[in-house]
């Protein structure tokens, strides 16, 4: 098992002003990072590599698709817009020596219809993925798509739905994150939710019902960490969380509040304890 830790926690971007944070990152027991590919063309991809790789610490991306492209659009140059967006993340993602590129990468976050998806949208979005399997095949990296809370998207908010749409897709390259964050809204029972997503399970975020410091609220843990331990699953840990005060990043994420002391407490408190849940579940 690796443990990793997004560095949303910090910024927006993640760069060489942010290599300071590395030692402290190394020293408290995480594996590797996972930077945020959010603007391709400002990501300075190569530098950041080597610092990691200098770093001897490992990494993952994660992207989005901003406003104003879409997969399920049914605009074929909005469609184009996302796929190119998309193409230049999954670039980003191999120029930085990162395994795996996840996140909501079929519409935007926060983007509401008003309605149900409907049977042409997810078409169009299976269609669109099937076309940028090229470029994740020519990157050597796998995709790790992720459903989102009700609040966050209306287009994929269930594990049996991302199942269905990496069924759909029919590369194996291109699966599933599962973020605890969201399966606590949305899952009748997290470990359940793990156990079906393990035919295409390659990522997981393990985050608390607010945010917060993983241990610190109501997620069912041990259901988590046995049901891990269960399917064999053996990939990343990672947390996810975000600044208080960000400016848009925060508001984004709906950070209204303190959620620990630091923001940064919530990744070095945060991987104490999910080390130990792993540990536990591995011995019993």
């Amino acid at each position: 098992m690796k443990f990793g830790v997004n560095t949303l926690i910090w910024g927006a971007m993640f760069g060489p002003p942010d290599f300071h944070l590395l030692p402290r990152i190394k020293a408290s027991g995480f594996d590797g990072i996972e930077v945020p590919i959010l603007d391709p063309g400002a990501f300075e991809a190569e530098a950041v590599g080597r610092e990691l790789d200098r770093m001897g610490l490992e990494r993952t991306a994660v992207a989005i698709v901003p406003g104003g492209t879409s997969l399920a659009s049914s605009d074929a140059s909005v469609r184009q817009r996302a796929c190119v967006h998309l193409e230049a993340c999954i670039a980003a993602a191999r120029d930085v020596g990162a395994t795996m590129l996840a996140g909501p990468m079929y519409t935007p976050v926060g983007y509401l219809t008003g309605q149900r998806r409907t049977s042409e949208e997810w078409k169009w979005t299976i269609d669109s993925w099937q076309r940028l399997a090229t470029a994740v095949f020519a990157a050597h990296i796998e995709i790790a798509l992720e459903p989102l809370n009700r609040f966050e998207t209306y287009f994929l908010n269930t594990v049996a739905d991302a199942t269905k749409l990496c069924d759909a897709i029919g590369d194996p390259s291109i699966g599933i994150l599962l973020d605890t964050f969201h399966a606590n809204i949305e899952e009748k029972s997290i470990g359940d939710a793990v156990r079906h997503a393990a035919p295409h399970l390659k990522h997981l975020h393990t985050c608390e019902n607010d945010r917060g410091i993983p241990g610190s609220g109501h997620v069912a843990w041990q259901e988590f960490f046995s049901a891990v331990q269960e399917i064999g699953y053996n990939r990343w840990l990672t947390i996810e969380s975000f600044g208080f005060a960000l400016g848009p990043l925060s508001a984004a994420a709906a950070i209204w509040r303190d959620l620990a002391s630091t923001p940064e407490a919530i990744a070095f408190s945060g991987v104490q304890f999910l080390r130990a849940q792993a540990l536990s579940a591995h011995t019993t």
